[in-house]
C-alpha cells in the first residue's frame, strides 16, 4: 500500500554549492550471488539491517515532495529481494525509476517488475566470453546464458533502453569492446553500451585500462559524438549503435553538478559516494521526520572534486 504523501515542506534539496538533489540512488541489499573481482563490497552479505518496504517508501515519498523525480535501485543484487515488486508498487509517481542488476534473476521477473512500476534496467555484463565472464564474476558455474536471457526478457518487457554496464579490465575484456557493441546493435537501439572505467577500491590497479586511449579510439570510429548535458559525458554513435565511456572519479564536471543523494542498504543517507563519515541513519524513521533528515543530508553535500 502506498504511504501518504508529505505536505507543506520545502520543494527543493539544495546544498551550499547550489546543487539541487533531483535523484536518489538506493541500495536495497548488500547481498549478491556474485563475487566480482573488482567489487568494493559495501557492507556484509547478510540481510540483517536491510530497510523495510515502508522505510524505502517513506524516503522516496518525502523526497518526491522536495523535488526528487528520479530513483535508481541497486545492491548488491537488488533482485535477490523477493519484495522488490512491493517496493516498486509503494512508490509515488516519478519521472524515472530504474535498477542496476547483474541480470541473473531477470528472466522470470522482468514483466512483473515492469508492471510494478520499473521503467528500465542497467545490466552488468563485462564479457560475452564464458571463460572471461566466469573469471570476472567468480561464479561457481557459468551463468552467462542466464544473463543473456535476462537481457532479452528486459527488452521484451519494455524495460528500455537497457544499458549494459561493462567494466573495462586490462588484459581480460578490453579487447571485447566492439564485440559487445555488435551485440547491442542486434537490438535496434533498445540496448546501449556503457564502458566503465575501473574504480580502484579493491587493489585491482593491475586491471586499470588507459581510458584516454579508449576515448581516442571511440572518437576516431564514431559517426557522431554527442555530449550529455548534466553528466558532461560523451555518447559515441558507431554504425548505429550507442556507447558511452563512464569515468566515475575523474569527471570533475559531473561531480560539480552532481544531483544525486545515495541511500545505503541499512538505511543511511549518504551525501557523497566517496565519503563515509557523514552518513545519516533513517532506517525505520517515520514519514513525518524524513524531510528534516533529507534536508540535513543535502546540507552536508560537498563536491568530492574539491578535495
Amino acid at each position: 500500500m502506498n504511504s501518504p504523501l508529505v505536505t507543506n515542506v520545502s520543494n527543493t534539496l539544495t546544498d551550499s554549492f547550489g546543487r539541487t538533489v533531483t535523484s536518489l540512488r538506493i541500495s536495497i541489499t548488500n547481498r549478491c550471488n556474485y563475487d566480482c573481482i573488482y567489487c568494493h563490497h559495501e557492507g556484509d552479505t547478510s540481510s540483517r539491517g536491510e530497510m523495510s518496504v515502508e522505510t524505502i517508501s517513506n524516503i522516496v515519498h518525502a523526497a518526491s515532495k522536495m523535488g526528487v523525480n528520479k530513483v535508481k535501485f541497486s545492491g548488491g543484487e537488488p533482485l535477490i529481494r523477493k519484495d522488490f515488486e512491493d517496493i516498486l508498487s509503494s512508490l509515488p509517481k516519478l519521472r524515472d525509476v530504474s535498477a542496476t542488476t547483474n541480470g541473473t534473476l531477470l528472466k522470470g521477473r522482468a514483466q512483473d517488475l515492469k508492471d510494478a512500476g520499473l521503467d528500465r534496467v542497467n545490466i552488468s555484463l563485462d564479457s560475452l566470453d564464458p571463460k572471461n565472464y566466469k573469471f570476472i564474476t567468480n561464479s561457481s558455474q557459468n551463468m552467462l546464458d542466464g544473463v543473456l536471457d535476462g537481457v532479452h526478457s528486459a527488452v521484451d518487457a519494455g524495460l528500455t533502453p537497457v544499458k549494459l554496464n561493462m567494466v573495462l579490465l586490462k588484459g581480460i575484456n578490453d579487447n571485447e569492446i566492439y564485440d559487445m557493441l555488435d551485440f547491442t546493435r542486434t537490438y535496434d537501439g533498445q540496448v546501449i553500451l556503457q564502458l566503465i572505467e575501473l574504480m580502484d577500491f579493491n587493489d585491482v590497479s593491475q586491471y586499470q585500462i588507459d581510458a584516454n586511449s579508449v576515448e581516442k579510439d571511440l572518437t576516431a570510429r564514431a559517426d557522431e559524438v554527442r555530449i550529455r548535458t548534466m553528466h558532461r559525458r560523451k555518447k559515441y554513435i558507431i554504425d548505429g549503435a550507442e556507447v558511452e565511456l563512464v569515468r566515475p572519479v575523474d569527471n570533475s564536471e559531473f561531480c560539480a553538478n552532481c544531483n544525486r543523494l545515495r541511500v545505503t542498504a541499512d538505511g543511511k543517507l549518504k551525501p557523497c559516494l566517496l565519503v563515509n563519515d557523514n552518513l545519516i541513519d533513517v532506517n525505520g524513521m517515520s514519514l513525518e521526520k524524513m524531510p528534516q533528515m533529507l534536508k540535513l543530508a543535502a546540507s552536508q553535500r560537498v563536491p568530492y572534486c574539491r578535495n
